[in-house]
Order: structure tokens, then sequence, then C-alpha cells
């Protein structure tokens, strides 16, 4: 049976503990200076994700001082679906194993929130009595098929041994005993060959069509792009900012097809890919994010100032340009401290952190903020060309600011495990 990946960082332990379980560039148009700087917020973001992000293959070693103070350790938490969910186990040094009654304890999603809540009313027997599946670790590899689930649950993994319940820790002084972690869903034909968690399914193909779109695309428009380009005009350095920001998007989407590609054969993947995929998407996010603030804040403070330069040209000042980086910046320092707030990984669309509310409510204040400024132009401007133009830039700008906290709302219509894989593909329609 093929190992699976599965790279998930230790939730708040049920059992009182510290710390449980063993763990799991973007451009500017403008001058060098700021280019070094942007690239240099992206990096850090980039590794932020790199902090969380690694190998998924649930492996490691049974640690009996760990169990006994975490009054458990834990392993892994999976998402099961169907019919046919298989976790199987593989372990190193059966004897020790046996000797210390090691256990892999699983408790279900409901159970698990409900000794959190109330960790003092349970004593750590009573908390050990309480999983629903106790797997024996007195062989070298253990198969066990979980009962039929109807909705997807989180199952949790803990281990625990005769030394875990005791007064005061008494060290066995055995032998390491190593282990591998197998967790399979039931694919469309009903056996248990799917790697990805119910958290995960249909990311692969929705990757390989959001390839397929840009690659279409890319065929129609990239001729006449090019030439659009290549012709200059006021409107030159937008254009070709646009355009690398569509870049990176394309690909981050096809690194996330290659890394899912990946997983659903191995269960592995490969994370560095993922990474990358994610630290692309921030770049794009970024460069997008300084672009408009450059555009709007010039434009604002250009007709405010009376000045005879040509609105639709990008008339950066000082002020806007130190407006947009103190921006940028504050998002780069919201999505690092989102990274490193969470136990567990997660994608930066979802926001489910304080640091991701606070980035959703950034982007609010920026977006009224530019509506009150292009307001002002659109008021002013005599033009009708003109000011469609800034009618139709407002729209855009709208959108892009406010598309991502709308997605976010509208996710919370939608099941715990499902809010994410809704976030992102909404995020990259």
């Amino acid at each position: 049976m093929r190992s699976v990946s599965r790279d998930q960082a230790p939730p708040p332990p049920v059992f009182p503990a510290a710390d449980v379980a063993a763990r799991r560039c973007t451009c500017h148009p403008a001058g060098g200076d700021r280019t070094e700087m942007l690239g240099g917020l992206a990096l850090l973001a980039g590794l932020a994700l790199l902090h969380n992000a690694g190998a998924k293959t649930v492996h490691g070693s049974f640690d009996s001082a760990l169990a006994w103070h975490s009054r458990g350790q834990h392993i892994v938490t999976f998402l099961f679906h169907g019919d046919q969910a298989v976790l199987c186990v593989r372990i190193t040094n059966v004897a020790a194993a046996a000797g210390k009654d090691a256990t892999l304890y699983l408790y279900q999603n409901e159970q698990w929130l409900k000794m959190h809540g109330s960790m003092e009313e349970y004593s750590c027997t009573e908390k050990l009595s309480l999983a629903q599946v106790l797997i024996p670790l007195n062989q070298t590899e253990y198969n066990y098929t979980l009962p039929q689930i109807v909705y997807p649950k989180a199952w949790y993994a803990i281990y625990a041994d005769k030394y875990t319940c005791l007064m005061s820790y008494e060290d066995p002084k055995s032998d390491d005993i190593t282990y591998e972690v197998t967790l399979l869903n039931p694919d469309a034909a009903g056996n248990p060959f799917d790697h990805f968690g119910a958290d995960e399914s249909g990311l692969h193909e929705f990757y390989f069509l959001l390839v397929l779109v840009y690659f279409v695309a890319a065929c129609i428009y990239i001729q006449a792009l090019w030439q659009t380009i290549k012709k200059g005009g006021p409107m030159h350095t937008v254009l070709k900012v646009l355009s690398i920001a569509l870049l990176l998007q394309a690909v981050s989407a096809l690194a996330n097809y290659i890394h899912f590609s990946r997983y659903a054969r191995d269960g592995k993947g490969v994370p560095f890919i993922g990474s990358f995929a994610e630290l692309c998407d921030i770049a794009s996010e970024v460069q997008m994010l300084y672009l408009l603030l450059s555009l709007c804040m010039g434009w604002t403070l250009s007709r405010m100032k009376k000045s005879q330069s040509k609105p639709l040209q990008w008339d950066s000042t000082p002020t806007s340009t130190g407006f947009a980086v103190v921006a940028v910046t504050a998002q780069v320092i919201l999505l690092v401290w989102e990274q490193f707030e969470e136990n567990e990984h997660h994608s930066f669309h979802a926001h489910l952190s304080l640091a991701g509310t606070l980035l959703i409510a950034l982007k609010i204040c920026l977006a009224m903020s530019l509506a009150f400024g292009l307001y002002q132009i659109i008021s002013l401007e005599r033009s009708t060309m003109k000011r469609q133009f800034y009618i139709t830039f407002s729209k855009g700008c709208f959108l892009w600011f406010l598309c991502h906290p709308c997605f976010v709302v509208i996710s919370y219509l939608f099941k715990e495990y499902q809010r994410e894989k809704v976030c992102i593909k909404l995020q990259s329609k």
C-alpha cells in the first residue's frame, strides 16, 4: 500500500501540554530601490510559508516522555469520508512497543472538541478510555478500516503507553520506536487509494482546469498584448506590471497542479513547489496592491495640486509612493504573522486567524479611502473619455479590493472543512 503524505502540525492538545508531536518575487515598474524592497517583503512572506511547509508523510518516533508530559502524543489529524477509509500504521522495534503497551487512540472531532473544552473534568485514564478506536501497536503493520462515514469527519490519532498516566515519569530506557502512518480515503470506485483528505479533495482537478484556462487565454491574447506593450504609451508601465502579475498567477496555478499531481500518485507531493506556488500568489498580490495604490494616490494628489501632468500617466509622487509602501508593508507583515500564528498551515487565502481578519479589514479600509479619492477625480474631470476610464478603473479597483473579503464571508455558508477550498477557488477565478 502506498504511503500517504500529511503535513499536519498538531492543533491545541486535548491533554495539558506545551508542545506536542513532531512538526511538520515581486517586480515593480519603478526604480531599483523600491523593486528590491518589495522583492524583499515578498521573500519574507515566502520564508514564512517555508517555515510551515514540508513533506507531508507522517513519520517520526513515538516518545514516551512527550506522551507522559502531554498526556498523549498527537500524531496526525485527517478528514476521512466514505465507506472504505483506511488508516495503516507501520512501526519498527515491535518488541519495545509491546513492552510499553504502546497504543494508538483515535478520536472523532466531536469527542476531541468536547474533551478539549473541559480538560480538567477528565483524568488521564478517562480521556484515553473515551477514544472511539484503540489500535494496539504489537505488530509491524496494522491496517484499520474506519466505519462508514456519511459526512466527512476529522479524526485525531494520539499515542500513549503504560507510562503516559503515571504520577511521575519513569524512564523506560528502551530503543526508539519509529512509525509511518498512511491515511487513505476511498476513490471514485470505492477503493482506499485516495490520498486527499476531505478538505483537499477537488483541488487537483481545479488547478488542472485553471492551468488550461490560462493556456488558452495566453494563446489568444499574448500576441496582441506583446504588440501593445512594444508600442509604449502613457499606460505602458501599467500594462507591464499587470502582465507580470498575471504571469505570476499562472505560474502559481501550474506549480500547484504539479504539486497535487505528484501528491495524487504518492501521497507526498512536492512541498517546495507548493510553497513556491503560494509565494508567487503573494508576490502577485503585493505587486497589484502597490500598483493600484500608486496609481490612485498619484492621480488623486495630482488633481488636488492642479498638476499639469497627464492624469492617465503613472505620475507617482513621494507621498503616493510612501502611502503605497506603508500599505504593502502592513499587508506583508500581516501575511507573515498569519503564517506563524497558525499551528496548522493554511493557504493565505483562508484568513482563519486574527491576522487574517486584520488583512480583510485593511483591504476594506483601503477600498473606502480610494473610493473617496477617485470620487473627487471623477467629479472634477471634464473629459468624457477620461471620466469613463476613471469609472471603469474604479470598478476594477473595488472588485480587486473587496472580492476577497466577500469570498471569505461567502465561505462561512459552507462547512468548516470546505471554507479554505471555497476561498481558493473563488479567489483564483
